[in-house]
């Protein structure tokens, strides 16, 4: 029999026990059914080796009541009732993610961005334990600063493989694994007596806290649609840049007041905790795997009512929309059929980043600019401790303790991306409240913001001298993360609205660039500050980000031509 796909409603089989709402609806179907029901006789239900229909369960699909419930016990003698049906599993944490109440919603957008921030945390809390880790196993400057690089290599690449095993698995599978691994190799780093051993360590905890910051974007197109993710994406990005400045600011009284190890003991601690939060709290979130665990558990019922006797659920009849018949049905899911082997589902995960990278415009510019940005933010754990430690005889405690600033505009960040929008909906005409609709929309104020990046990088250089009071240039560190954080925003938004089913392969291309070039950086940032001196090698990137900045500009008037010119991205704006 042919394979037909019927829109099915997830609600309708709630236990009717236990919602009273869903046993009004059911005694009204029994009721409009009630002529079928009475007419029905015993050779009319679906015979045990009747051929088993398979249909297509969707989100949005309507389940069907099972024959038993509309046919009376007449084929028992009254002395001999029939076994009581088993009753429909609970199918509510199976519903559309979309669909689940606000609060649930909040909680997990919350703990996402918690493990984002520690993540990020991560990266930046080794650059204050370098001097200690040099004396003890006796490296050089550039060497021991491999450490801090390692671990962003191992954030780039990982999630190229991870991937596609969030995509079978789903989101909570990958979250628990990763993080119990995470815990594991921070413990190594604790511990470890060799700089060997710590190399590789690191790049270990790269790779393993990697998804709880690539993952947390699709975690929130899990649970959001679209037009709501602007808050969501606000908080996973502040997350990031928080976490990034918080790493050296705690780590920073960690290395002068403790032992270096204890800046990896606190760590082990807090991810711990948050471990413990995730297995408790999280829930998977995302939407086909789900429905394929649904569906499962639909036929197992299936399965279990057919052992007892009961065989059929009503279905439609062909081309008699209001007749129902008995029918003996399985559920599949689309997606599962669609979807490839992991071998090959690892194999388009490593291509297909790197070609849209290299054939899309789009991609490549908006990589660039954000692997800039990154880069710069990474450079500030070399830069910030000399500078203030060289001009203003800072301790490192002290030194460290200017990162206070990236902290706390990441913060008003976080603020004014919330309401920026909000309020420019509300004072705007209604013919340019159309234009934020769109993806160049977004542009706009990054156009803005995105401008205190190179302001940040000249104001932090020319305020570079012993005789100018250390606020000023703290000052500008501040000033230079907004500008980062606009720019990481921005990216991770233009990239899913413009390329929307390839949204992931892009924003991994971009994460990819990223984060191997911000790992790049720290490499050489002391040698180039003292060739070029402070206030040239600020200039330098000053005038760098400058010229990037041109790049949103480009999109905003030129934008819907370079896409239609996009082979990718004018068949996504057709299919639409």
């Amino acid at each position: 029999m042919a394979d037909r796909e019927v829109k099915l409603d997830p609600s309708d089989l709630e236990d009717e026990r236990t919602n009273p709402e869903i046993e009004k609806d059911e005694e009204e179907k029994q009721r409009h059914h009630a002529d079928l029901a009475s007419s029905l006789a015993s050779d009319d239900r679906p015979a045990e080796d009747e051929e088993i229909v398979w249909h297509y369960l969707t989100h949005d699909a309507e389940l069907p009541v099972p024959a038993y419930r509309l046919r009376s016990a007449r084929n028992a003698p009254d002395d001999h009732p029939p076994p009581a049906a088993v009753a429909c599993p609970d199918l509510k944490k199976y519903m559309n993610p979309y669909h689940w109440p606000k609060r649930q919603k909040t909680m997990l957008t919350w703990l996402s961005v918690l493990a984002t921030c520690l993540t990020a945390y991560g990266a930046g809390s080794f650059a204050p334990a370098e001097g200690q880790m040099r004396e003890l196993w006796h490296v050089s400057e550039p060497v021991i600063s491999v450490g801090l690089s390692i671990f962003t290599w191992g954030f780039a690449i990982a999630p190229m493989f991870l991937a596609p095993f969030s995509e079978i698995q789903g989101r909570r599978p990958m979250f628990v694994v990763t993080g119990i691994l995470w815990v594991i190799f921070q413990m190594v780093c604790s511990v470890t007596p060799t700089f060997a051993g710590m190399i590789v360590a690191r790049f270990l905890v790269g790779c393993c806290s990697s998804t709880f910051s690539t993952m947390v974007g699709g975690v929130v197109s899990d649970i959001y649609a679209a037009k709501d993710r602007n808050t969501a994406m606000a908080l996973f990005a502040g997350g990031a840049i928080l976490g990034t400045g918080l790493g050296p600011l705690v780590s920073g009284f960690i290395a002068q007041n403790l032992n270096w190890r204890w800046v990896f003991y606190v760590q082990i601690i807090t991810n711990g905790v948050m471990m413990i939060f995730i297995v408790a709290f999280f829930r998977e979130t995302r939407g086909s795997v789900l429905l394929s665990r649904k569906a499962k558990l639909l036929n197992k019922w299936y399965d279990q009512l057919e052992d007892q006797g009961y065989y059929g659920m009503m279905m439609p009849v062909a081309h008699q929309p209001l007749e129902t018949a008995p029918q003996r049905i399985r559920w599949k899911v689309k997606s599962d059929e669609e979807r490839a082997s992991i071998g090959k589902m690892i194999s388009v995960s490593l291509y297909r980043p790197f070609h849209l990278l290299l054939t899309e415009p789009v991609v490549f510019f908006f990589s660039l600019w954000v692997s800039f940005a990154w880069g710069v933010l990474y450079m500030l754990f070399s830069a910030v401790p000399l500078i203030f430690q060289t001009n203003h005889n800072f301790t490192l405690e002290q030194a460290n303790g200017v990162f206070a600033a990236t902290c706390v505009a990441a913060i008003i960040s976080v603020v004014l991306s919330i309401y920026q929008e909000k309020l420019a909906r509300r004072y705007l005409s209604e013919e340019r409240r159309v234009v934020l609709d769109t993806p160049e929309g977004r542009l706009y104020f990054a156009c803005l913001w995105s401008t205190l990046l190179p302001i940040g990088c000249f104001w932090f250089g020319w305020s570079s001298f012993a005789s100018i009071p250390w606020i000023v240039p703290a000052l500008a560190v501040g000033c230079a993360t907004m500008g980062i954080f606009s720019i990481y925003l921005a990216v991770f938004n233009y990239l899913a609205d413009v390329y929307h089913v390839y949204a992931s392969s892009a924003l991994a291309a971009q994460s990819f660039c990223r984060n191997l070039l911000g790992g790049a950086f720290p490499l050489f940032t002391p040698q180039m500050y003292r060739a070029l001196t402070f206030q040239g090698a600020s200039s330098l990137l000053g005038g760098l980000a400058a010229l990037l900045t041109i790049v949103p500009w480009v999109l905003v008037f030129y934008g819907p031509r370079i896409r239609a010119r996009s082979k990718i991205a004018s068949q996504i704006m057709e299919k639409s």
